[in-house]
Formats: structure tokens, C-alpha cells, sequence
């Protein structure tokens, strides 16, 4: 009997897997606010410079404070006050003909800035003064967390398929949530930035952890449901992340807020189970069958592994059972080899096309608050409409069909007028729906590809690939300085490539998860048996159509 048979048996969508499903999505939640925090904390309220030291001189008491900014501050050609530059004095003959030009030369800011708080109380930028020559800072902080998360994937990846999926994913809550707290005490940017990028290194054991468990778990016509599940967590999290925003101003406090969810996340982990599949692949059949015990008497199966006892759980295991694994297994063989490079390629395109688009969600003309509740709000429908089309046309279609249709709405994006911004508002959002619908499907497909003895390897190690993607989509942004479309001609190239490479990859619809390197190879015994049993199948389906004609 094979592992997805006898979970089918125990009812592989039961009460058990829908508990396991539950306790995790708490850990989803609080990980796709805060991946998407820095659009929030990192943001640059409108400024201008100090001008407090005009407090004291007495020609200046009688002046209105917007008197007063028109003697101090230049007037920039679309008629608003400069940002980072001063007049070297005042200039009071602005105040009968403010139109005016002023012969005085203009200098950089002398005594710090003013910040219009009427939006945000507190922000990274106003805590640290990161403007004018130093607001490149905020967009760093988002690289910075992000460059964590890529060195987490890869660290909790390994960890995972060497010390268990349970154990890491406790590791991940608590670690991630203690640095994540201890981030709002900093005392200075450098402090913060080193404490976010261990926040992003910590928690990103979450989302690889949480995912291989809920596939682990559940059988094989159950699996599209509980990845889109899985990731309609991650679409609740982006969607409440612009309300929770928009009722905490202040960033301490809204880190805070996105972070609390975790420590619930940490008190249910004691009810999460262990993956029998990474037990057995291990050599612990007897912890194993304890959970698949629990999983069946929740589940009203009792009967079936009361049946089966420890030691025939090991026959699942085809390569000798105990062995330590390492990402160096992932490049071994041919085929594993081949697969690796493939998926880390759309990994990586993806996660960069992905959050280029949520990153900016300043760039349409919008509201901020509400942009970012119709990126995530978009998410939704293209997730459902992903479920239908994974068990229609297949894994494969799906990666590559959503991926050409990101690249397409960014390509049209790059020809609409910057001033029509409710037409590129549309079109972006379509591509965020596009964009989710592949980050989406691409999570699902790996999983189903990698062998359970290096699943937690492999989605580690395309994990590290995604997040390095995601590091690089701010400093993408940036270009715009250069050229306005040079962010979209990018990011609409990237995905169009991911959606080549995503053709190169063998389909998984229907087909039971390889356990071992062998099975990957095509010499595995579990996976010829499953080969001569869809064989079989469709040599009966043959003959009943000729008896029939």
C-alpha cells in the first residue's frame, strides 16, 4: 500500500487535515503583513525644512505660517514647496509678488525637517530623517528584511528535512516574533535594519514549513484545494493589512499589530503534527504511525491503521531509510539537476514580477490604503479561478498561462499614458491577479515535484531563490529615475521568461508525490508501480472502447 492510498483511506481531507490547515493559517496571516509592512512604515510623508529658527527673530512673529514658508522655501515648477531645499535667507519681498523670481541661491535643509503627520503619525522616515539624500534608506529597509528571507528560506529549508517540519516551524514563530518586537525599541536605523533582516531571516521558516505540512498531509485529489487554501491565508493577510494600516498611524504600533498573531500561532502549535511522510523517509516509523493513529481517530478511522502495524510503514522508504540529505542532493542527478535549475529560475521570476507590482502601490495615482486592499482583494477570484483551471488543464498550463498574462498586462501598461492612471490602475491589477494566480500555482507544482526526503530542501532552496527575486524588486523600482517604464519593461520580461522555463517542467496533475531521488530519476519502485498502474488503467479504458464500438 502506498502513503496516498492509505491516507485516502483515513480520509484525506478530514478533520484533521482541516485542523492543521486552521493552525497554520495564523502563521500565513502574520507573514503576508509583514512582507508587505514596509509599503506602510517605510513611507515618505510630504516635507519640507525646518523652518523653526525664524521663531525667533521678531520680523517674523506677525507672519502667517504660510507666509513664512513662502519667504524660506523655493517654489518648485509645479507649484509646490521644495522638499530638501531652503532659501540661504528669507526672501520678504516674495510676500508682495510671490510669483517672483528670487535672485538668492537655494541650500540644503540646516536644521532637519517638518513632516505633514495629517496621514501618518510616525513612519521610518520621520523617526530617522531617511529623505532628500537618504530616502533611498526606505526602500533598503524592504531589501534588507527580504535579503533575511532568503537566507531564512535556505536555513530552515535544510533544518526542516534534517530535524523534522514540527520542531523548525516552532523555532520560526517564536524567533520570528521576538525580533519582530524587539525591532520597534531600536535606537537607530542601523539597529532597526539589523533587527529586520533577522526578523525576515526568522519568520520565513513559516511559510516553506507550514506549506510542505499541509501537502504532506493530505491525499492526492485533495492537494489543489489545500494550496489554494494555504494561500488564500496570504490574500486575507495582504487584503487586512491596508485596514490595519489605516487605523494605526503610528509604525511601532502597527508592527505590533501584524506581529500579534503569532504568539497565537505559537500556543497551537502544540496540536500540530508532525509529517509521517518526512517520520517514515526518516527511519521513525513508530512516531509515525502515533500521529497517523491521531490522524485516523480524528478523522472516525480508526479501523484502518489498527490494521497496519509500524514496521510495514517503512516499505514506503525505497532508498535504505535512514539518510542524511543536503542541498548538494538537489544537483547529484541528472534529472534533479534539471529540475532544480528550472524551478529556482521561475522561483525567482516570479517573486521579482510579483512584488514589483505590490511593492507599488504609489505609482498609480490611488489612495495607498485602498491599492493595496485591491491587490490583495484581486487575489481572491484569480485563486479560485486557479483551483478550477489546476484540475482542468494541469500544473503546467496554469504557471505558464498566468505567467504570460502578468507580462502581457505589464507590456500594455508600458504604452498607457502615466496620466490616464485609472486605466493603469486596471491593467496593474489585472497583472496582480495574473501574478498571484502563478506565485500560487508555483508553490503547489514544486512541492508536487520534489521527493519527500528533499522536499523541505528543494522549497528552501527555491524559496532562497523567490526571496532573492523579491530583494531585488525594490531596487528595480528605483530605475524608474532613469527611464519611467524601465521598472515595467523588466519585470514584464522576467515574466515572460518564467513562463518559457514553467513549459519545460513535467505535469503532476494526478500523480502520487515521489518519495525518494529514484522515484525523481524514474528508477524508483514507487514511482514504476504508479507508472504501471496508470498504464493498466488505460489499457482497460482501451479495451472497454472497443468492446463498446
Amino acid at each position: 500500500m502506498k502513503f496516498e492510498d492509505l491516507l485516502s483511506e483515513m480520509n484525506g481531507f478530514g478533520c484533521f487535515q482541516k485542523m492543521v490547515l486552521c493552525i497554520n493559517f495564523f502563521g500565513r496571516f502574520s507573514l503576508a503583513c509583514h512582507f508587505l509592512l514596509g509599503n506602510f512604515i517605510a513611507v515618505i510623508p510630504s516635507h519640507h525644512c525646518s523652518i523653526s529658527s525664524l521663531d525667533a527673530d521678531e520680523i517674523f512673529e506677525n507672519l502667517t505660517q504660510e507666509e513664512r514658508l513662502i519667504v524660506s522655501i523655493p517654489v518648485q515648477e509645479d507649484g509646490t514647496s521644495a522638499s530638501c531645499h531652503m532659501f540661504s535667507y528669507p526672501q520678504l519681498h516674495l510676500l508682495s509678488n510671490s510669483s517672483s523670481p528670487s535672485e538668492a541661491a537655494a541650500v540644503q535643509c540646516q536644521n532637519g525637517w517638518e513632516y505633514d503627520n495629517s496621514t501618518f503619525i510616525s513612519t521610518l522616515a520621520t523617526q530617522w530623517d531617511l529623505v532628500c539624500d537618504n530616502k533611498g534608506l526606505n526602500k533598503a529597509v524592504t531589501s534588507i528584511f527580504f535579503v533575511g528571507v532568503m537566507f531564512g528560506a535556505a536555513f530552515f529549508g535544510g533544518m526542516s528535512d534534517r530535524f523534522g517540519r514540527k520542531p523548525m516551524l516552532l523555532v520560526s514563530c517564536i524567533s520570528g516574533m521576538a525580533f519582530a518586537l524587539a525591532s520597534i525599541f531600536s535606537s537607530s536605523f542601523i539597529m532597526f535594519a539589523v533587527l529586520r533582516f533577522f526578523s525576515g531571516f526568522t519568520i520565513t521558516g513559516i511559510a516553506i514549513v507550514s506549506t510542505v505540512l499541509n501537502v504532506e498531509w493530505v491525499d492526492i485529489k485533495h492537494r489543489r484545494l489545500v494550496c489554494i487554501i494555504d494561500s488564500m491565508a496570504w490574500s486575507v493577510g495582504s487584503t487586512s493589512l491596508s485596514l490595519i494600516a489605516f487605523c494605526i498611524r503610528d509604525w511601532r504600533w502597527l508592527t505590533v499589530a501584524v506581529t500579534s498573531p503569532l504568539l497565537l500561532s505559537t500556543v497551537l502549535w502544540w496540536w500540530v503534527p508532525e509529517s509521517a511522510r518526512w517520520l517514515i523517509a526518516n527511519g521513525k516509523a513508530e512516531k509515525s504511525h502515533y500521529y497517523l493513529h491521531k490522524c485516523a481517530v480524528m478523522n472516525c478511522k480508526e479501523e484502518v491503521i489498527s490494521k497496519i502495524k509500524p514496521e510495514a510503514l517503512s516499505i514506503i522508504v525505497t532508498d535504505g531509510g535512514k539518510k542524511n540529505y543536503s542541498y548538494l542532493d538537489l544537483v547529484r542527478t541528472p534529472k534533479m539537476r534539471r529540475l532544480a535549475l528550472l524551478t529556482g529560475t521561475i522561483w525567482f521570476c516570479v517573486a521579482t514580477m510579483t512584488y514589483g507590482i505590490s511593492l507599488n502601490i504609489t505609482g498609480f495615482g490611488l489612495n495607498m490604503y485602498l491599492t493595496q486592499f485591491v491587490y490583495g482583494a484581486i487575489e481572491i477570484p484569480s485563486k479560485l479561478m486557479v483551483y478550477y483551471l489546476l484540475e482542468k488543464i494541469g500544473r503546467r498550463k496554469t504557471e505558464a498561462g498566468a505567467q504570460l498574462l502578468a507580462g502581457i498586462s505589464l507590456m500594455i501598461n508600458i504604452f498607457i499614458p502615466k496620466d490616464q492612471w485609472v486605466g493603469r490602475t486596471v491593467v496593474a491589477v489585472l497583472g496582480k491577479g495574473f501574478a498571484g494566480a502563478a506565485f500560487c500555482t508555483i508553490v503547489l507544482y514544486s512541492s508536487e515535484l520534489y521527493p519527500t526526503v528533499l522536499r523541505q530542501n528543494g522549497m528552501g532552496y527555491n524559496s532562497f531563490l523567490g526571496r532573492l527575486g523579491v530583494s531585488v524588486a525594490p531596487l528595480v523600482l528605483l530605475l524608474d529615475s532613469f527611464w519611467g517604464h524601465l521598472s515595467q519593461t523588466i519585470l514584464c520580461s522576467v515574466a515572460l521568461i518564467a513562463s518559457l522555463v514553467a513549459w519545460q517542467l513535467p505535469e503532476t496533475r494526478d500523480r502520487c508525490l515521489p518519495e525518494t531521488i529514484e522515484d525523481v530519476e524514474g528508477t524508483g519502485k514507487s514511482l514504476i508501480k504508479d507508472h504501471d498502474k496508470r498504464e493498466d488503467e488505460e489499457k482497460m479504458t482501451m479495451n472497454g472502447h472497443t468492446e463498446e464500438h
